[in-house]
């Protein structure tokens, strides 16, 4: 099927914003699942005192939104590089709520702000818990992940007596060889004080899926168009179909009107016939 200039635009926007969305999603999954039923974090979900936990609750987020994105890229895939139109219309459908509610998050994350801080500081907690129990090493990498982006040390931010002081970062002066920032306290003033810059992040997600929105319904309708408008088939002289008729016998037109003129049928020279697609 034929799609012009823009369409052909719409299309790989679609294709590379849905790769870049699979391979987001795919890390969220697994990272999600890997949390839920490792053999270090499994026994969190087993209490029910930990269901209301921010470490619990984080975690459900991202195993639902990473199986979320995955079965929006399979509708959007499928309907960019086969064109089919309800594919397309599904896609737009779940982007369109994946926009609204992304937007909606980032104001209520901003002006909330302080009770995101704790809640975020909670998670990191849990984390920290969970290490100390059992002393996972891909946990052991999540924590040292955070320490350096932040930079900060454990709950008391001592590295002397820290638990996780192997995960802490290194010591960029003097002072910090005894006392470093505390990582809860730090990820809640941090939030706090970032609250802009996070609120603009989750704008500028929602902008993104607006205008993947955009490309898919522009492309729907390109593709109606395609289909809907008739296309046409030229005949000439050459055609077989429209040649020249043959005479009729002589000895029948004498015989069955001999006192009426024949009568000669011009061929047209150029036939167009509408051809509806299938």
């Amino acid at each position: 099927m034929g799609l012009d200039g823009c369409g052909l635009v719409c299309k790989y926007i679609l294709v590379v914003f849905n790769i870049i969305f699979a391979v987001v999603g795919l890390a969220f999954l697994i990272l999600g699942l890997w949390l839920r039923f490792s053999d270090s974090t499994r026994g969190i979900f087993e209490f029910e005192a930990f269901n209301s936990s921010a470490f619990v609750i984080g975690v459900i987020v991202l195993i639902v939104l990473g199986a979320l994105m995955l079965i929006v890229v399979t509708f959007g895939d499928y309907g960019a590089c086969s064109e089919n139109r309800c594919a397309l219309q599904v896609f737009s459908v779940l982007l369109s709520f994946m926009a609204a509610a992304e937007i909606i998050a980032g104001v209520l994350a901003y002006t909330n702000s302080d009770k995101v801080g704790r809640q975020l500081g909670e998670f990191y907690t849990s984390i920290y818990t969970v290490y100390a129990a059992s002393g996972d090493p891909a946990i052991a990498v999540t924590l040292m992940f955070i320490h350096n982006f932040i930079d900060c040390c454990g709950l008391t931010g001592i590295p002397l007596i820290e638990i996780v002081k192997e995960t802490c970062p290194k010591p960029k002066g003097f002072i910090d060889n005894f006392s470093m920032s505390s990582c809860p306290v730090t990820i809640s003033s941090l939030f706090d004080r970032r609250a802009s810059l996070v609120l603009g992040i989750f704008v500028g997600v929602g902008v993104l899926l607006i205008v993947a929105l955009i490309c898919s319904a522009t492309l729907s309708s390109l593709i109606r168009q395609s289909t809907s408008s008739p296309q046409y088939i030229t005949l000439t002289h050459t055609t077989p179909a429209l040649a020249a008729p043959q005479p009729y016998p002589h000895d029948f037109a004498s015989t069955s009107y001999p006192d009426q003129d024949p009568v000669v049928f011009t061929p047209l020279s150029v036939v167009n016939i509408p051809v509806p697609q299938a």
